[in-house]
This record gives C-alpha cells, structure tokens and sequence, in this order.
C-alpha cells in the first residue's frame, strides 16, 4: 500500500528523472544502483554550489531503499547541505516517486546521506570556502 501524499513545497527540487526499462532488475522493478547513481548526481549539485568548485563522494553515509521503483515513476529528488566541515560537505537527499497516472500517488521512496570533499586544480582537499551571507 502506498502513502497517498504531495511533493515537497517546501524544498527545492534538484533533479527529476523517468527510469526506462533497460533500468530494471529480473524483478521488473528498477535497479538499486540506478537509483543510487540519480542520487549521486542530485547530491553532488548543492555540493559543488556549496565548495564553488569541484567535489567528489567520499562516503554513503547512510541509504534506505523504502519502496520499489518502477518504469513509468516520475522520480523527483531534492537535495540539501545538511553539514559542512573544513573540506567535507553533507547532503540529505531525498526521493519521491510520482505514479499512477489514473488516480495520481506521490510516495517517498528512498533517502540518503552523503559526505563529498572539495577539491582543489590537483585534486587535493581543500577547505571548503565561508559560506556567502546575502545582505
């Protein structure tokens, strides 16, 4: 059974994908590590705003796989910096998927959290830069 509810208002959506069928696992549902790459992607964009620069994955912090995904999903992620330390920055990540065209569902299906460290022109962490305050 699925939660019958809306998507977000109150984030911003970073990445919207449609899984295709060449996606899915024996199953008939889509691949965890489908899922997972749109995850890397969607957390790695507020990442690099963030260190205004280059980032890479340094670590899953955690991921829970809630619901199955499947062709036809509209996937809609949203991402946000949760912690930043001297070259490490965190991201939530959370996924919705849009279903049933007919008697349209939203339901949450997978979230995750994230550790990048910024990067400098060799590659090497470096500090992540003061965050801009608006005046």
């Amino acid at each position: 059974m699925t939660d019958k509810m809306n998507l977000p208002s109150d984030k911003e959506l970073t990445l919207r994908v449609v899984p295709m069928p060449k996606d899915t696992n024996y199953g008939g549902s889509i691949f965890g590590g489908y899922i997972f790459s749109q995850i890397d992607i969607a957390a790695s964009i507020p990442a690099l705003k963030r260190a205004k620069g280059r980032v890479a994955t340094v670590a899953v912090n955690s991921i829970e796989l809630r619901q199955a995904v499947f062709v036809g999903d509209i996937l809609s992620l949203y991402a946000h910096v949760s912690k930043v330390g001297r070259t490490s920055i965190t991201v939530d990540v959370e996924v919705y998927a849009e279903r049933n065209v007919e008697d349209p569902q939203v339901v949450k299906v997978t979230q995750a959290r994230l550790t990048f460290v910024a990067l400098d022109e060799d590659r090497k962490p470096r500090p992540v830069p003061p965050e801009e305050v608006e005046a």
